[in-house]
Parts: structure tokens; C-alpha cells; sequence
């Protein structure tokens, strides 16, 4: 049951992340970290290199770290830029960091992946 409850919030949060952004900034930033369009917090992995282009957390990783999706012609916009995941699906970064949820925060202004295993933080503007 538990393992339905994580994969329906990834649903939601997956279905929330992918809406249209205009010329909006795909992410906003609330009382110090940035949070997506669903107002959920969003994170930072260390293992991701600045700059690369590329997401290191992909399958079951991805299940419990969200990816900030960015529809199929996103743009880049101020220091907001879009990557390619290894599935082809596209990703928003920021500063050249790909952007994620945590799956167990629960409501908006949660941060329980802060600190995580020491390799995930929230993303400050």
C-alpha cells in the first residue's frame, strides 16, 4: 500500500510539474528556496554537475526525486534552463542544476529532503 501511496504523490506531482509556464519562470522562490508551480519545494542533487546538461537520477531515483518537467518546447528563460533526461523527456535546471521534487513532502513549505543522505538540498534562488 505504501508503495501505491509514494507512486500516485509522483503521479500528481509529475502531472502538477508538467502544466505551461508562458514566458513564467518555471519555478518561483518562497520564503528563500524555490518552489515549482504546485508551490512544492524543490531540490538540488550534488551528484548532478552544474553545467552538464544531464540528470544522474534517473529510474528508481527518479520515482522518489520528481524531476521539475518542462513541456516538449520549453525555452530557457533567466537562469531557468532545460535539460534532456536519459528517457528524452525534458527537465527544467536552474543555474545549470536540474530541479526535483521529493516525493514524502506531503504539502507545500515542506522540506524533509533537505540534507538528504548529505547529496540533496533545496534549491535557493
Amino acid at each position: 500500500m505504501k508503495t501505491l501511496s509514494i507512486a500516485a504523490l509522483t503521479l500528481a506531482l509529475l502531472a502538477g510539474c508538467a502544466s505551461g509556464y508562458g514566458s513564467k519562470p518555471p519555478a518561483e522562490a518562497v520564503n528563500g528556496v524555490l518552489v515549482g508551480p504546485n508551490g512544492m519545494t524543490l531540490y538540488t542533487f550534488d551528484k548532478d554537475m552544474a553545467g552538464s546538461g544531464k540528470s544522474v537520477c534517473n529510474g528508481p531515483c527518479a520515482t522518489n526525486w520528481p524531476p521539475l518537467m518542462a513541456l516538449e518546447d520549453a525555452k530557457a528563460t533567466g537562469e531557468f534552463t532545460v535539460i534532456v533526461r536519459d528517457d528524452g523527456k525534458k527537465q527544467w535546471a536552474f543555474k545549470g542544476k536540474p530541479l526535483y521534487y521529493w516525493a514524502k513532502d506531503t504539502k507545500p513549505g515542506d522540506k524533509t529532503g533537505d540534507g538528504f543522505n548529505k547529496v540533496w538540498q533545496v534549491a535557493k534562488p
